[in-house]
């Protein structure tokens, strides 16, 4: 009976220690969505919906046929800009935009991508 008991109370104490580690995973996946590298820049995932007139008309003039990918809101040091990545075929650019909706610059592509 004390093997039983025995075995039984490891069972529950991986059980505990595995719900543990999952919580600490779905943590750290929620606080991906928005991230803050340090006190002056926030990141920020904007809806396509949410987006500005003039950053979907320059998409749609100047990038047709691609694809919206993800937008970001980008705060850094009290400037406001918006970062688009869009995609076709195999080419993914990310766009930057002022807080108007203007065009800024096209970065460039990272390895991996």
């Amino acid at each position: 009976m004390k093997k039983v008991l025995f075995v039984v109370v490891l069972l529950v104490a991986g059980l505990v220690v595995n719900a543990q580690q999952d919580t600490t995973k779905a943590t750290k996946e929620k606080s991906t969505t928005t991230t803050v590298s340090n006190p002056q820049t926030a990141r920020v995932a904007v809806k396509v919906a949410d987006l500005q007139k003039p950053i979907t008309d320059n998409l749609a003039k100047d990038y047709s046929g691609f694809i919206l990918k993800e937008a970001t809101q980008v705060t850094l040091n009290n400037t406001v800009t918006y970062e688009v990545v869009v995609v076709k075929d195999e080419t993914t650019k990310t766009l930057v935009y002022d807080k108007d909706g203007k065009f800024v610059k096209l970065l460039p592509e990272k390895d991996g991508m």
